[in-house]
This record gives C-alpha cells, sequence and structure tokens, in this order.
C-alpha cells in the first residue's frame, strides 16, 4: 500500500497544471508526471519529502488563490473597519476564522480528492496519473462554479484562446486569474452591503452631534457603541459567518 501524504495530491493538483494544457487532465499531465516521477515507478519516501517540502513554499499562495480564503478574510476585514474596530478582532484572529471557514466550504472538495484519488491511490487501485488528474479535476470544478463569465471572457480574450465548448476546457492559466477577479468582485459586493448600515448610523451620530454644536467630539466614538449593539442584537457573526458559506456555488 502507498503512503501518499493530502498536500501532495492538492498542491501538484495545483501547481502542477502547465499553462498550456488544453483541460486540467490533458495529454500534458502525463509528460510533467513523467518528469517528476521517472520512469513511472512510485515515488520514493525522500522525494515525498522533498516534494512537500518544496511545494510548501508555494502553498500559501494557492491557499490564498485558490479557494474561498480570498473572499471571506476580504469581507472580514471589511466587516470590521465598518465597525469602526482598527485591531478587533485581531489579524491572526480573523485569519484563524477564515482559514477554517475556508475548510469547510472546501470540505466537498477536499472529500472528493480523498475518496477518489489519496484511498484509491494509497490502495494500489489507480496510477498516481488518474489520482492526480482526479484531484486537479476536482479543485477545477469548484473554481469554474465561482467564476462569472465575464471575467472567464475577458482573461480568454487577453490570451487569444476564444471559446470553450464546455467549462471542463478551460485551463488553469485563464481560469486563476479569472477566478481571482470573480472573488475580488464578490467580496467588495457583499462587504457594501454589511457596510452600508454601519454608515447610516455614522451619518446620523454625526448629523445629531452637528445640530448639538459638538462639532469637536468625534462622531466615531459615539457611533461606535450603538453599531457593536446592532451588531450583537442580530446575531452579526453567525449571520456574516453562515452568508459567507452560503454564498459559495456549489
Amino acid at each position: 500500500m502507498r503512503k501518499v501524504p493530502i498536500l501532495i495530491f492538492i498542491a501538484i493538483a495545483l501547481v502542477g497544471v502547465d499553462a498550456t494544457f488544453a483541460t486540467p487532465a490533458g495529454a500534458g499531465m502525463e509528460k510533467a508526471l513523467d518528469t517528476v516521477a521517472g520512469d513511472g515507478r512510485p515515488l520514493s519516501l525522500s522525494l515525498q519529502v522533498l516534494l512537500l517540502m518544496g511545494l510548501l513554499t508555494v502553498l500559501p499562495s494557492l491557499l490564498l488563490m485558490m479557494t474561498s480564503f480570498t473572499r471571506i478574510i476580504i469581507v472580514l476585514s471589511i466587516l470590521r473597519q465598518a465597525l469602526g474596530l482598527q485591531q478587533t478582532p485581531p489579524n491572526q484572529v480573523l485569519v484563524g476564522l477564515s482559514l477554517f471557514l475556508s475548510i469547510f466550504v472546501m470540505q466537498p472538495v477536499l472529500s472528493t480528492i480523498n475518496t477518489q484519488a489519496l484511498e484509491p491511490y494509497g490502495r494500489d487501485e489507480v496510477t498516481f496519473e488518474q489520482a492526480l488528474s482526479t484531484s486537479a479535476t476536482a479543485i477545477h470544478g469548484f473554481m469554474i462554479k465561482q467564476t462569472r463569465k465575464p471575467d472567464l471572457a475577458l482573461f480568454s480574450d487577453i490570451a487569444n484562446a476564444g471559446k470553450f465548448a464546455k467549462p471542463a476546457d478551460v485551463p488553469f492559466s485563464i481560469l486563476l486569474p479569472a477566478f481571482v477577479t470573480s472573488e475580488l468582485k464578490t467580496a467588495f459586493q457583499i462587504g457594501f452591503m454589511i457596510f452600508l448600515p454601519f454608515l447610516i448610523i455614522d451619518l446620523v451620530v454625526a448629523s445629531a452631534l452637528m445640530s448639538l454644536g459638538m462639532v469637536m467630539l468625534s462622531p466615531t466614538i459615539i457611533s461606535m457603541p450603538f453599531k457593536l449593539l446592532l451588531f450583537v442584537l442580530v446575531d452579526g457573526w453567525a449571520l456574516t459567518m453562515g452568508s459567507l458559506a452560503s454564498s459559495f456555488v456549489n
């Protein structure tokens, strides 16, 4: 039985796809794997460790750019700004919330990789190429569902790739920038909807202070308790986290 860490499958599935591939699992995949695996035999434990250590340098970027992490961390940062809190919750807490909520959102994809790629490969039921292809396809499917068609068409036109017959034909070289652009748009749209009620509170408090002639008093000091009270009364954290999790297309 072969034991391969799931991180190897996820990382290679993300970075081992050449920009010239027509599909996430095309003929170029086998060529790349031949380069990595040599004569096609399973990688030795020492090579697995070496490969994993090398991929760890790019895993943070993959986590940020190719999962739900980008949308979540941006929305939570905008929420903190809307509340008028500079360092509460601290950055470590926001990153931790974003990370674990990303794992929750990506759970179907991770389960697919584990059950259809990692476990069969460990039981010698599929080859390394087949397992890697399945992993790449699962991640590709998640990304393509979250990507807006105009963004996909934009980068496709820039790359002179033309139109694709089906979503699975979109290469990662085009899908990745389109996916990130779509995530940024969606995050700012959600952030605007969150920011709006707190902005109204700031305007009301500023107008009240102006009418009372208290121009030297910062409206932020007065409005912050009201914004916190509103956020607590509507169970804001549960509402925000639930809305973020449900905003991803399954």
